[in-house]
């Protein structure tokens, strides 16, 4: 049987983390670059865990707890964000959000 090293989950990192680029350069719809957001963000906790299991300490994991919490208030302001600029605009589009600029 083969072994799942650490290099196999730095693989998957890398392939979250290209599909979360992409789609933040691409997609002009809000919803989508939040979501692309935390696929990037999800890539950076799975190179935590992989590290932290190549290493045999804990602190990778402790360090994806508090990346987790910041992914959280991260959707909680951009959900706001996108809220505001949809009762303003009647859209979701990025184009829209020029008149957020302060």
């Amino acid at each position: 049987m083969w072994e799942i090293s650490a290099q196999h989950y730095l693989v998957v990192s890398f392939i979250l983390f290209a599909i979360g680029v992409v789609g933040i350069l691409t997609r002009r719809n809000m919803i989508t670059v939040l979501m692309s957001i935390e696929l990037v963000l999800n890539a950076a906790n799975l190179n935590f865990i992989a590290f932290s299991f190549q290493h045999g300490n804990l602190t990778g994991q402790v360090f994806v707890v508090f990346t987790i919490a910041v992914a959280a208030g991260e959707a909680a302001v951009g959900l706001g964000i996108m809220l505001s600029l949809f009762r303003l605009r009647s859209t979701t589009e990025l184009d829209s959000a020029m008149e957020l600029r302060g």
